[in-house]
């Protein structure tokens, strides 16, 4: 017997693979428009949260919906967390998406629970486009309040390099303030004791190797479901490809799960999917966190699908109809390895060779079980992902294997099939080296995707 229908919103690309996986068990309805693809990212000119939150309780009302979900950072999970609170429907407390969201009230939080596991930080005192202060030490680094874009998140050296990186034209500042502020209208109301979101956060750099905790809380417990291993491309701060089950120490998992934990009830989250990325520096044995993502990282579903059985998006569906997921039946088991493999190009004057009609169909017949996405862009978008992401990611590909070399030896050959280097590179690329904290890309073009 289905459930109740559940209303996504603003979901795509990974959300959309896992709604489609589950839709005769949890039937669903989508609300919201995709921020890639034009014209449907034009409605950022005049969105509202709560405008929309009001459309999306009529349409609700109208088709039955009894529950509502999203894993979008940059307004679904806000908004799923107005619609529940509007309509009585479990769901993540407002005020907890606000405090996770806003970067620097999370760090606030955080130094007052965890100071073990946060950097050193401070608001930038300077307006977008404004003149740098003089007092800053450097390096720094250097993040929206906010984050709307990965491109503003970078480790700057000096004052001439901070000024630079915040100088923006009149279109990037006009698409700046159009993503925040749907969010700063909702935290002035709602979490006024935060300060404006319309500014940038200076931290100290970090170093170790990056991880993402994925784990929801139930009833006010929270509850850890595995660690993801970032693996990034050598001297840079672009992922190469994310590996489950992690290889992370059993015990320092645990201490990352307890950093959570304080925060996560400092903040009154109480419900809901959650991750949390940081850094552990093995010679210090030190926990450092990135930030705490209030919804599910999607990318990683299918790699928990694989290895454990546990699919985090039907997870998301109990939780918002308020079925406790550990009442969950677990899938077979396909793989005791699993992969998202990642393709970058780190040469803007590079041709990248995207696979054949030919290829691709001799890869999905020898890899049935792949995940396939093919990012095609164009030149102006090739010039803006160099100019502020430093390199271009042009595909991505799943993979699951018996183990750690099975699925290295999959991947590379799946790769060669597709005319692709392998994401297993022991050298960095060609270009100058860099150390960072990092951030998941946002706002790229839509890709091309094949699952099969």
């Amino acid at each position: 017997m289905p459930h109740p229908k559940t209303l996504l919103l603003f979901n795509y690309d990974w959300d959309e693979l896992g709604a489609k996986r589950l839709k005769d068990n949890w039937p669903s309805l989508e609300s919201g428009f995709d921020l890639f693809s034009f014209p449907s990212n034009a409605r950022l000119a005049w969105f509202d949260t709560e405008r929309f939150v009001a459309k999306a309780a009529v349409f609700a009302r109208l088709t039955g919906a009894k529950a509502v979900t999203s894993n979008h950072e940059q307004f679904g999970a806000l908004c799923a967390a107005l619609l529940a609170e509007k309509m009585g429907w479990p769901g993540t407390p407002v005020k907890a998406i606000l405090a996770c969201q806003h970067k620097l009230y999370a760090r606030q939080i955080l130094q007052q629970v965890a100071p073990e596991a946060n950097p050193t930080f401070s608001r930038l005192d300077a307006a977008y486009g404004g003149p740098v202060p003089n007092h800053i030490q450097y390096p720094q680094f250097v993040k929206p309040v906010k984050a709307a874009f990965s491109v503003l998140s970078r480790v700057v050296n000096n004052q001439q390099e901070l000024h630079e990186h915040t100088r923006f034209g009149a279109w990037e500042l006009w698409v700046i303030k159009h993503l925040v502020e749907p969010f700063e209208r909702i935290a002035r109301k709602r979490l006024p004791e935060a300060g404006t979101a319309h500014s940038m956060l200076l931290e100290a750099p970090v170093t170790g190797r990056q991880y993402n905790l994925d784990g929801y809380v139930w009833k006010g417990q929270v509850r850890a479901l595995g660690v993801v291993d970032e693996v990034m491309y050598p001297d840079t701060d672009a992922f190469m490809r994310f590996e489950y089950p992690s290889q992370l120490r059993t015990t320092v998992q645990a201490r990352a799960a307890d950093v959570a934990r304080r925060f996560l009830n400092a903040v009154g989250f109480d419900h809901g999917l959650f991750n949390m990325e940081f850094f552990h520096d093995e010679a210090r044995d030190k926990i450092t966190v990135i930030e705490f993502n209030p919804r599910m990282a999607s990318q990683f579903s299918d790699l928990y699908l694989r290895v454990d059985g546990i699919d985090l998006h039907e997870i998301a569906f109990a939780l918002a109809h308020g079925i406790d997921p550990a009442t969950l039946n677990r899938a077979p088991t396909t793989a005791g390895s699993a992969a998202s493999f990642v393709y970058r190009s780190f040469d803007p004057k590079a041709q990248v060779a995207f696979p054949t009609t030919a290829q691709k169909n001799s890869f999905r017949e020898s890899f049935p079980d792949a995940l396939f996405f093919e990012y095609i862009k164009d030149s102006k978008e090739l010039q803006r992902d160099f100019k502020w992401l430093r390199s271009y990611r042009y595909g991505i590909v799943h993979l699951g294997g018996d183990n750690t070399q099975h699925l290295r030896q999959r991947c590379e050959q799946a790769s060669a099939m597709l005319g692709w280097t392998a994401p297993y590179l022991d050298a960095p690329p060609d270009r100058a080296p860099e150390t960072h904290t990092t951030k998941p890309e946002l706002f790229l073009s839509k890709p091309v995707s094949t699952s099969t």
